[in-house]
């Protein structure tokens, strides 16, 4: 790995050029043929890879996790209960509560879909050291924050 600096400037460029690439690939990703025809919207995807990377959770955890409200995860959740997407089961340990998980019929299709993305992530994070993953983490924070506001 080069140790040579890089200017604002020339890294400006380089991103530039580099994010649409970026981009037009993940967007050309196939999304697997039996999850097609459920018209799963970008906001559903951040749902779908919380529980196939970390498992069932509550509803609750899901929205701390996904930084929107209770109601709104649970919108989400209905809808792709509906459309057989997702599993919801009630806690045994606090029947007030529900676990929502990806149902097994669909557990490899989305794991196919979104694992791709991961596993490409995981390629170019391993090297790093943990600070170098923060910083890089933290860089992509700023810049998403920096276009919206």
């Amino acid at each position: 790995m080069s140790t040579d600096g890089l200017s604002v400037d020339d890294g400006i460029r380089t991103l530039l050029l580099l994010m649409p690439r970026m981009v037009g690939r993940a967007k050309r990703l196939k999304v697997p043929e039996e999850l097609r025809e459920l018209s799963l919207a970008p906001r559903h995807l951040s749902l779908l890879a919380y529980l196939l990377f970390d498992g069932a959770m509550t509803v609750n955890e899901l929205a701390a996790r996904l930084e929107v409200a209770p109601a709104t995860v649970s919108l989400m959740v209905g809808e792709l209960s509906r459309k057989g997407v997702l599993a919801r089961r009630e806690d045994d340990a606090d029947r007030r509560r529900t676990i929502v998980s990806i149902a097994d019929r669909h557990q490899g299709a989305i794991n196919e879909w979104l694992g791709y993305g991961a596993k490409a992530w995981r390629q170019a994070l391993e090297p790093l050291t943990p600070e170098q993953r923060r910083m890089f983490v933290n860089t992509l924070l700023a810049y998403e924050q920096a276009l919206s506001g």
